[in-house]
């Protein structure tokens, strides 16, 4: 591997790798010495592992989210899976897999995502949103995170692929465990052990299906062919565990977040309770200044020239998205919460090839989420301290107290 000189000050100190980072650091402080000075970092390796280049401008980002040909993501998308050799999903789930493959299993889920096929999807989140803000507000004081936000997305991806009513809360518990740990604390185990369950769980779920196939996702894959070979149960069973992270945990994220800013940002508040923004182009905002996924990753399969440094053959990029989204070249203003921002072309759904699968989704619920707040809502009240999670992947938050005080 390549020498690289070590930089002795300003983003040098910090360690990306560590969760706590993310926690000591404003994430707006934080990233704008990287943008100004430094926007194609080398981050050295520390505990033995190696270290990883960090693009941090928005530029720079959506290239390489664009570029399938010299980044790959088959050797990993998190930091944390190609810091530690690679992913052992590789090629077997549609995030890590790359080329014709990749498009061919892209578009064989697509079928399920598109707008007609979900259409009673949709209505089933804003029935559920509407429901559960509605006894947020009766009830007073509540732990947003855990009594609604938490409650919604996982049976949206319920919906889709068939989970029994019955099992989905068991579920939210596992994936709550999976990439982000609640604080400094909570261990590691308990998170690879909350993964095979799920894995566990998905698998029974597949070999239903293979037998009694419904209208479902899970139905869908189980009886696909690519390149006129069926699917495996192990990439069925991968895929959807890749539906149940990313749907869950960002969506969730997402609508904590709203209700963050809003209590800090009371005039945005006011512009959405009042019907001067529009939701879609409120929940585009929303998605820009929450970022639930801080970064994604890829390995260069050749040299590759970024502004004035050459990034080497089978070397680590990381993507941050958390940086991107507030680039002062991309967006006017950037650290304006601002709900009628228009244009808005985040990166919280990535972008290129690997863009997000459920982005129509996610969109979904952020528009019934404000929709919900703004029918419902009269003024949004912290009662304590939020909670931040335990990640250097996911942006978001474990606990947030809030009142929710009833419109008139």
């Amino acid at each position: 591997m390549p020498t690289h000189a070590p930089q002795t000050t300003g983003p040098a100190l910090l360690d990306l790798t560590d969760p706590q980072t993310f926690l000591d650091h404003d994430p707006h402080h934080m990233w704008r010495p990287y943008r100004t000075h430094h926007p194609v970092f080398w981050h050295p390796g520390r505990d033995g592992r190696p270290g990883f280049w960090v693009l941090s401008r928005y530029e720079d980002v959506m290239a390489a989210y664009r570029d399938n040909k010299r980044f790959t993501s088959e050797q990993g998308n998190v930091l944390a899976t190609l810091l530690n050799g690679g992913d052992s999903a590789s090629r077997k789930m549609l995030a890590v897999t790359d080329g014709p493959r990749h498009r061919e299993i892209r578009n064989l889920m697509m079928k399920s995502f598109s707008p007609r096929v979900l259409e009673p999807v949709v209505t089933g989140v804003r029935e559920r949103t509407r429901r559960l803000v509605a006894r947020a507000v009766e009830q007073g004081d509540v732990d947003f995170v855990t009594d609604v936000a938490d409650r919604i997305p996982i049976h949206t991806i319920g919906d889709l692929m068939g989970i029994p009513a019955a099992d989905r809360e068991q579920v939210v518990d596992w994936n709550a465990q999976t990439l982000s740990r609640y604080d400094a604390d909570d261990s590691e185990l308990e998170s690879v052990l909350a993964r095979n369950e799920i894995i566990h769980y998905i698998s029974g779920l597949v070999a239903e299906r293979r037998r009694n196939p419904g209208e479902d996702v899970l139905s869908t894959l189980a009886h696909a062919a690519v390149d006129g070979e069926p699917l495996s149960d192990e990439e069925i069973v991968l895929q959807s565990y890749s539906l149940i992270l990313g749907g869950d945990e960002s969506s969730r994220a997402s609508a904590a977040g709203a209700v963050l800013a809003f209590t800090r940002h009371p005039d945005q508040w006011r512009r959405l309770s009042g019907g001067e923004v529009g939701l879609e182009t409120a929940g585009e905002e929303v998605l820009r200044w929450t970022t639930p996924t801080m970064h994604f990753g890829r390995r260069a399969l050749v040299d590759v020239t970024v502004r004035d440094r050459t990034i080497k053959a089978g070397e680590i990029v990381t993507l941050w998205n958390i940086s991107a989204n507030f680039d002062e070249h991309a967006f006017a203003d950037p650290y304006a919460f601002d709900l009628a921002r228009t244009p808005n072309k985040h990166v919280s759904f990535g972008h290129g090839p690997h863009f997000c699968l459920g982005a129509y989704l996610g969109r979904v619920h952020m528009k019934a989420m404000l929709e919900a707040l703004r029918d419902m809502v009269a003024d949004v009240e912290l009662r304590g301290e939020p909670k931040r999670l335990f990640s250097n992947f996911g942006h978001g938050h474990s606990s947030m107290p809030v009142r929710l005080h009833a419109r008139a």
